[in-house]
């Protein structure tokens, strides 16, 4: 603030009206100002001084506008674990997580001061609005690029596709065919590297990989493939919704799951247990992700400093019907 002070002519006290939109500036004195601030690049240090008048008990989260299970139950998840410690979430929804997008929402979040940023950005996309975030702020990333060196909560998307192929493998098929989710998802990524791991590990074929992209509709479409070959007797889906247009598509075809074919999803969305047959399929702890994002941001707020600390949210296998030996 002393720079900017300095490069106007003004006092640092005339900087701290004009940052505060204070009414007694003149035009050409707050113009000046502003042209100096944009100079230097001078940002406020939100985060500090929210700490130290202590009138910020918000987190803003920034996220995209999805009706996608995953996405909006971590969002979910994070609401309520907040509010139970006492602090509003403001969320600025977006379109597309591009980089113009993000940058707008995180601008109008620290213009209105919150005291921590929550960004849940699951796709590759986001990853240059991420590198331009200030640095003042207290920020975790959720289910963002593994790669990146910042605060970063995600389920354990490697694991858990391990875990699909592996229980599929212990129950007798010599391979697990996988539908993906959309390449440029990081859990999807994530998937198709731990069915990988998991064939290669056990000295299986790997079998050419089959690309959805979050849909029953996707499913259904690399269903009407994999129905036709009969040595697929073992299917991964990406996800559940993958899974249940997977499932229709075997049954058009008098494939039996799982006297025929098997498969297991993952997200355990509610209305899993009540496909036919019921599934099987990974469940992510989405309370558990939630509970440890919020940890990572609030002894950011509280210490007043950016940290670099990960946790890796391991997923479970959850048994149900659609499962069994080959044939």
């Amino acid at each position: 603030m002393m720079d900017v002070a300095r490069l106007a002519g003004v006092s640092h006290q005339t900087v701290s009206r004009v940052l505060n939109e204070h009414p007694n500036v003149s035009e050409p004195t707050r113009l000046k100002v502003r042209a100096a601030i944009a100079e230097l690049g001078y940002r406020p240090d939100r985060a500090a001084r929210a700490l130290v008048t202590g009138t910020s008990k918000v987190i803003g989260v920034v996220a995209q506008n999805s009706s996608l299970y995953g996405p909006a139950s971590m969002l979910t998840a994070f609401e309520e674990a907040a509010q139970a410690t006492g602090f509003a979430v403001n969320v600025g929804s977006v379109r597309s997580l591009d980089e113009h997008s993000i940058a707008e929402a995180v601008e109008r979040h620290l213009d209105q001061r919150v005291a921590g940023l929550v960004v849940i950005a699951p796709v590759a996309s986001a990853a240059p609005a991420l590198a331009k975030l200030p640095g003042d702020v207290p920020l975790v990333t959720i289910d963002g690029d593994p790669e990146r060196s910042s605060s970063l909560v995600t389920v354990d998307q490697t694991a858990g596709a391990r875990a699909a192929t592996e229980h599929l493998l212990a129950h007798g098929h010599r391979t697990v065919w996988h539908i993906s989710g959309p390449a440029d998802w990081f859990d999807a990524a994530g998937r198709v590297r731990g069915w990988e791991t998991a064939l290669r590990e056990a000295g299986r074929e790997v079998p050419p990989l089959l690309t959805g992209d979050w849909s029953a509709a996707s499913g259904y479409r690399n269903g009407q493939l994999l129905a036709r070959l009969p040595d697929a007797t073992a299917v991964f889906a990406a996800n559940d919704h993958i899974a249940l247009g997977l499932l229709r598509a075997l049954n058009e075809h008098g494939r039996r799951v799982p006297a025929d074919v098997s498969v297991v999803g993952f997200d355990d969305v509610p209305e899993a247990a009540f496909y036919t047959p019921p599934l099987t399929t990974i469940r992510p702890d989405f309370d558990a992700a939630a509970t440890a994002a919020l940890e990572l941001l609030l002894a950011q707020i509280e210490s007043g400093t950016t940290e670099n600390a990960r946790r890796i949210i391991a997923p479970t296998l959850v048994e149900r019907e659609s499962v069994a030996p080959p044939a």
